[in-house]
């Protein structure tokens, strides 16, 4: 009780200093202890508020960056109090550090603590938030520095890899102030892993991928502008939309599938091109089908009479412009992607070096291939009919990733009969007399850059390439008897599994 009763004196004394001193006095007391509470402390503080000024709406990026590198931290050794929320389109969860708590970091084997300060302005429903930052006070200077950039750094990654990504088309409507793109939520379930492509033409795209993602620095030094070209060529299938959404899925970029026959000339193109973001993969499928650009330009120049190029329509000027002229470099970090079937349709000019820096090659399904179909179909390593399977491959059996995963997924509840329903479909191509012109074998899918194309041609020859070559070889060195007596040792093959197997 006497301590008690001498605790309330001293507040009794303060209150009464409080109303004698002049208020300069006290203000001079105060920034006294504060000094000296700050010469004694080993810690140093730093404000990081969530806008520029008060009451400013210019956001302060680093209070942004904070908040993003935070929620990358969301487990509970750094913080014991989080808040979790979730947009209505958003699968995923989102961690914030709770008003006035505080998480803990260690940086070069510091120990830093964030604590997240939330104040309600006086006569407002507004809400004043800020982060205090907390540092060893004698690695201050040369800690700051370094550990404000690896937040910086990583909240971008964080972003990256977190947010949801969206799947853009144009509306066809240009000519409003809105945006000319509408978007839904990009949730293709194709990755690389679940990709039925063959494993050494999967590690070269991967490769390149990574490589380019990593390239800011490389592309700024060499006076490039920071994008890529793909073309994608193969029958109807053959999965290229698959492999477009796997490398979308690998990058973690934004989709934008442009819809030329719905732009009305070289302006909105360019329009266009300027409304998307940086980190996206544009996609343009079936060049050779979407608008006339890519006929003989002779012909064109012949029948128009020499005058000039068409207004009111896109041409095949404005769409190199939009892949490789001064437009193209009104963002960073894209990548542009060009399908077709028949790769012999497009103009030269849109494929050449510095457009399309790489060519892909994708046609009938390979050994590889085949095995991830049943991996993700039949959920299964290994099957007694595997390699008979092989030999209808390298046979000429030649069947698209889409057509073996169409009987694979009529059959999917019954291992044996869908393989079973496979190898016939191998065997009578093989007996009609392989692919035929629905695509390449898989001998010749293979990625690589326009350069090796000129190489052995220009692209006004692509139809002598070497590999075009020696498919006609080996199929013009076919007879009817090899295939009917493969197909006699593949039949005996098959029914002595089958009878071992017990089918």
């Amino acid at each position: 009780m006497e301590l008690l009763s001498q605790l309330w004196s001293l507040l009794g004394l303060i209150t009464l200093l409080q109303n004698i001193l002049p208020s300069q006095f006290l203000s001079l007391l105060h920034s006294l202890y504060e000094s000296l509470q700050d010469f004694f402390t080993p810690y140093s503080y730093y404000d990081i508020p969530e806008f520029n000024a008060y009451c400013s709406l210019d956001l302060n990026q680093l209070y942004r960056h904070a908040t993003l590198y935070l929620n990358s931290l969301h487990n509970s050794a750094a913080c014991r109090h989080l808040s979790l929320s979730r947009s209505k389109s958003s699968t995923t969860i989102s961690f914030t550090v709770a008003p006035n708590h505080s998480v803990h970091d260690t940086f070069n084997a510091q120990r830093i603590s964030w604590t997240h300060h939330v104040d309600t302005v006086q006569d407002s429903l507004d809400e004043k938030r800020s982060f205090s930052l907390r540092i060893p006070k004698r690695h201050r200077h040369s800690l700051l520095p370094l550990y404000l950039d690896h937040v910086t750094s990583t909240a971008a990654e964080f972003e990256r890899t977190s947010r949801e990504r969206r799947l853009f088309t144009n509306n066809g409507n240009g000519s409003s102030y809105d945006s000319s793109w509408v978007s839904v939520p990009f949730r293709h379930p194709s990755t690389f892993d679940t990709l039925a492509l063959e494993t050494e033409l999967k590690k070269q795209i991967m490769d390149d991928l990574t490589e380019f993602a990593a390239g800011r620095e490389f592309y700024g030094s060499v006076g490039r502008a920071w994008k890529r070209g793909y073309l994608l060529y193969g029958p109807p299938g053959s999965g290229k939309s698959s492999l477009i959404a796997a490398m979308a899925n690998f990058l973690c970029y934004d989709v934008y599938d442009l819809e030329l026959t719905k732009v009305s000339d070289n302006s909105e193109l360019r329009s266009l091109l300027i409304q998307t973001t940086n980190r996206s993969v544009i996609v343009i499928e079936d060049i050779d089908c979407s608008v006339d650009l890519t006929a003989d330009r002779s012909s064109k120049a012949t029948a128009r009479g020499d005058h000039e190029e068409e207004v009111g329509r896109v041409t095949l000027s404005g769409l190199l412009n939009f892949t490789d002229g001064l437009w193209s470099c009104c963002g960073e970090e894209r990548i542009v992607v060009f399908t077709t079937n028949y790769r012999e349709k497009i103009d030269p000019a849109l494929v050449r070096c510095g457009r399309m820096d790489v060519h892909v090659s994708l046609g009938m399904c390979g050994p590889a291939a085949f095995r991830t179909l049943v991996r993700n179909y039949l959920e299964i390593e290994s099957h007694a009919l595997f390699d008979v399977v092989d030999n209808c491959i390298r046979s000429g059996g030649g069947l698209t990733p889409a057509q073996i995963g169409e009987i694979l997924l009529k059959n999917h509840q019954d291992v044996d009969v869908a393989m079973r329903e496979v190898v016939a479909a191998l065997q009578a191509r093989v007996l009609a007399g392989g692919g035929g012109e629905e695509g390449a074998d898989y001998e010749e899918m293979v990625m690589r850059s326009p350069e090796s194309v000129l190489g052995v041609g220009s692209p006004e020859n692509w139809d002598s390439s070497p590999g075009k070559h020696v498919g006609k070889r080996r199929k013009e060195g076919q007879t009817p008897g090899k295939k009917v007596n493969f197909l006699v040792r593949l039949r005996s093959l098959t029914k002595s599994e089958s009878g071992r197997r017990g089918i």
